[in-house]
């Protein structure tokens, strides 16, 4: 079996793992030869993302039989000791990497709570406005200027609060995505783990220092701003604002 660019014997092997086995992981399943031909492939019971973050036992670095030995002084013996430390560190480097993913996950899961329910709310407000505002373009809304008009402020409002609702979600969401800021899983790839696969669509924007930008009550607000200069134009225009 090869391990970087060192080849070993089955019982250099087992003399290895003779070694490590008093600093290896609880949580190992099973130790096999990569089916790509190189090193080794780990398999670890799945983390939850709450244990402590796996890292070499400091214990290692005082075992006798692993300490450094120069090549100089026992070409074999360093030889073994060196591949050692390297299976060690690689094993404990794929565990770290299953676990951070882990974490993000389980971060997650902690603070999205209601997220689905609130997007929902701000999605049905979000249609129910724009039903009221292109209402406003039908010959009916001329008949009932005042009283359509007022629908439209009524769903702006009611759409704001559900925009500014799902914010407070999205600010705690933009927060673990950016403690996780280096997982190898992407924001969607992570939701979806963390069992909202339909987060995609979510509207999140991105945390710096805890604080969060771009936020959906924003967008909304440009949408009502262009709403109310579009109806105070036609109203001007029409004389439906005269007197």
């Amino acid at each position: 079996m090869s391990i970087g660019t060192v080849t070993i014997t089955p019982d250099e092997q087992r003399q290895i793992f003779e070694r490590l086995a008093p600093h290896l992981p609880t949580y190992l399943r099973k130790v096999e030869p990569n089916p790509y031909g190189w090193g080794l492939r780990y398999e670890f019971t799945p983390f939850t993302g709450r244990e402590t973050a796996p890292t070499v036992p400091s214990a290692r670095y005082d075992d006798p039989r692993l300490k450094y030995v120069p090549e100089s002084q026992d070409p074999a013996e360093h030889r073994l000791r060196e591949v050692a430390d390297h299976i060690l560190g690689e094993l404990y480097d794929q565990a770290y990497r299953e676990w951070k993913d882990a974490a993000y996950v389980a971060d997650l899961r902690q603070v999205v709570g209601d997220a689905p329910a609130r997007w929902k709310a701000y999605e049905r407000e979000s249609k129910a406005l724009e039903s009221a505002y292109a209402y406003l373009r039908t010959a009916q809304a001329g008949a009932e200027w005042p009283s359509a008009i007022s629908r439209l402020v009524d769903a702006q409002d009611r759409t704001r609060a559900a925009a500014s609702a799902f914010d407070e979600r999205a600010l705690e969401i933009a927060r673990v995505h950016e403690r996780h800021l280096y997982s190898d899983l992407t924001h969607a790839q992570a939701l979806t783990k963390a069992g909202h696969p339909d987060a995609a669509d979510w509207h999140v924007g991105s945390s710096y220092e805890g604080s969060l930008s771009d936020f959906l009550r924003e967008d909304l607000d440009r949408r009502i701003k262009k709403q109310d200069a579009h109806v105070a134009k036609v109203a001007r225009l029409s004389g439906m604002g005269a007197g």
